[in-house]
């Protein structure tokens, strides 16, 4: 063979790594578990989109066609949602790698290149989401069947999807090489990705005026609703634009293949380079080596251990008074212990003041009349969805490492001796992470409060009014079913409460799942990774249904669309579209009150789930516990 051929084998097929990654991780059951749960979300979309959306005794070539195309959008940007959310939990490994250095120590003492380590990995990790993405092509291909999908669209799609997991892929390796973070990285990871998203697609609706932006080409979702719907989101007009501009507004898909492509191949370079030195955390930390510091701290501490000692003799006398405990001593350390760092205390109450003041500014912009009721309506639906989202996963996090962190440092064996029952603690988790969410959820509440509070006085005269003309075909009170203009407020004034009865409950149906797998798991990151694979698949098929559901069916629509917090989210900022076919038929008051009458079903919907985990959880607390114990 070859020099040069078995060269690259080595890099790719034959790689050591990348076969020892593939080999043992077909044979775990969770991945193949992880591929079902894939497959059969995605058959389950496309069959509700065939039989809901086609539905039909007899049906034109034309109709067929449609139901064919829309079936695979629906299915395409899943498989996209699927990908970000499913490539996290495949690459985490690689990020917690770096938390156990013995593994790097091992690594390095093999003959292996630095471009064979970091591709051994990436190929070896990345071989798990290439092929989902492959496994779900017989489903693209009988869309094909109905028409109105060509061929050259599906593989397009193929490419942005492909993109966005060698992206993902290749973050998570340089991070893991860099060894600059841990095991909670993985959570930044999550948070970081969502940001990124949200943050481009709302500046893209923003400035975008309806058509491709510079973000296209950066987001894979945009990238994706360019190729599929060209007329709704038209490109540019080619050759009116010339260099980079030509290929961002005029070539977005072919942008983002592109630059995702670069920016991974740059990202293993990088890594190949550091690999071995160390890497970034090495290469900085070489003054430490020598042991100086770690000595000046030592005889810093030796010089003042007698003025320690007499300081803790003078506070000897000092008495501190007790602290206000709950009456659940678990649920006031979840809520008061979380705050003990001043950063947190910053990081928190950042959060709430900047999210509530944003929300005055976007009212404020809107009252000065420099946005319109669509750019509001867009900058308002994009900050709620993004606080919503960010406060998920932070309750993710905290729910998924509550009881799988104890169980890693010893403290919960201490909490095992006290009186505190199982009904007690895991009562008591889930009531203190409630407690600290709480204030965090009153951002995104609140910002609707204050967009609907405004909405409610009439805008305080402002110029233009604060509602919408809607042309709608009303047949309630409108004899035949003759189009009539409707008016529709900017926001619904009684958003505030509609969201708070969605995502207060939904919110706690996460933190009760995440505390499940925290106590089912060995470890915080199985925990935290699993937790988010499983919140998002529940949140995309509930999301998914619901906000189709609320803008096809009448009446029983908005009251299903309730039962998502984003799907309400946009029902209060955009009632006209996300609740066409009540308003269409019944009007807009039948549907404000089906989507009330909905948000108080979704509430208790969402508590008997709590319950019923809770339930479970308490029953086989001591047999779980038992069966991990010692394990760290």
């Amino acid at each position: 063979m070859p020099v040069v051929l078995r060269w690259l084998l080595r890099l790719g097929p034959t790689n050591p790594i990348a076969v020892r990654l593939v080999a043992s991780g077909s044979r775990r059951a969770r991945h193949h578990y992880i591929r079902i749960a894939y497959l059969g979300l995605l058959i389950v979309v496309l069959l509700w989109w065939l039989l809901v959306r086609a539905g039909g005794d007899e049906l034109s070539l034309q109709q067929l066609a449609a139901a064919g195309s829309g079936s695979f959008q629906a299915i395409a940007f899943l498989q996209i949602a699927l990908i970000c959310i499913i490539a996290p939990v495949f690459m985490a490994g690689a990020i917690a790698q770096e938390a156990d250095p013995r593994t790097w120590d091992i690594l390095l003492t093999t003959p292996l290149s630095p471009s064979q380590i970091v591709l051994g990995n990436l190929i070896g990790r990345l071989f798990f989401i290439l092929a989902l993405l492959l496994s779900s092509l017989p489903l693209f291909a009988v869309t094909q069947y109905f028409g109105g999908v060509p061929g050259s669209t599906i593989f397009a799609s193929y490419a942005v999807a492909a993109g966005a997991a060698l992206l993902v892929g290749a973050i998570a390796i340089a991070l893991s090489v860099s060894r600059l973070v841990g095991k909670r990285a993985v959570f930044t990871f999550y948070v970081a990705v969502v940001s990124y998203l949200a943050v481009t697609i709302a500046i893209d609706r923003v400035f975008g005026a309806g058509g491709v932006t510079f973000m296209t080409g950066l987001n894979p979702f945009l990238a994706l609703m360019a190729l599929l719907d060209p007329t709704g989101y038209p490109r540019a007009t080619p050759g009116v634009y010339t260099g980079l501009s030509r290929w961002f507004l005029e070539h977005p898909v072919t942008t983002w293949c592109a630059l995702s492509s670069m920016l991974s191949c740059v990202l293993m370079g990088v890594s190949a380079v550091t690999v071995r030195v160390g890497g970034i955390a090495g290469t900085g930390g070489l003054l430490g080596r020598d042991g100086s510091s770690r000595r000046g701290r030592s005889a810093t501490n030796g010089e003042g251990g007698q003025d320690l000692q007499n300081r803790r003799e003078g506070q000897s006398e000092v008495h501190r008074g007790p602290r206000e405990v709950w009456r659940n001593p678990i649920a006031w350390r979840e809520a008061a212990g979380r705050n003990a760092t001043p950063l947190r205390i910053v990081i928190r109450y950042g959060f709430i003041a900047l999210g509530l003041a944003w929300a005055v500014v976007v009212v404020g912009l809107y009252h000065a009349g420099t946005w319109n009721t669509g750019i509001f309506r867009s900058v308002l639906l994009a900050t709620i969805i993004g606080e919503l989202v960010v406060i998920t996963l932070v309750a993710i996090n905290m729910s998924a490492t509550s009881v799988a962190r104890e169980r890693e440092d010893g403290t919960l064996d201490l909490l095992l001796t006290t009186p505190i029952t199982p009904s007690q603690y895991l009562s008591g988790k889930l009531k203190g992470i409630v407690a600290w969410l709480l204030p965090l959820l009153a951002v995104p509440i609140g910002s609707a409060a204050i967009a609907g509070l405004y909405v409610l006085v009439g805008g305080f005269g402002r110029t233009g009014g604060v509602e919408v003309q809607v042309t709608q075909a009303v047949i309630v009170g409108n004899a035949g079913g003759t189009p009539a203009t409707i008016t529709v407020p900017a926001i619904l004034p009684e958003g505030a409460l509609i969201l708070a009865l969605s995502a207060i409950p939904f919110v706690a149906m996460c933190v009760v799942i995440g505390m499940q797998w925290s106590l089912r798991s060995k470890g915080t990151l199985t925990a935290v990774t699993f937790t988010v694979a499983i919140v998002g698949a529940i949140a995309g098929v509930v999301g998914l249904c619901a906000w189709q559901s609320a803008s096809d069916l009448p009446l029983i629509g908005p009251g299903v669309g309730a039962l998502s917090p984003l799907a309400s989210a946009y029902a209060i900022t955009a009632p006209e579209t996300a609740m066409d076919g009540t308003i269409t038929r019944a009007g807009l008051d039948a549907a404000r009150l089906a989507l009330a009458c909905g948000a108080v079903v979704a509430a208790a919907v969402y508590a008997a789930v709590v319950y019923g985990v809770h339930a479970g959880m308490t029953k086989s607390f001591d047999f779980t516990v038992r069966k991990l114990a010692g394990m760290k």
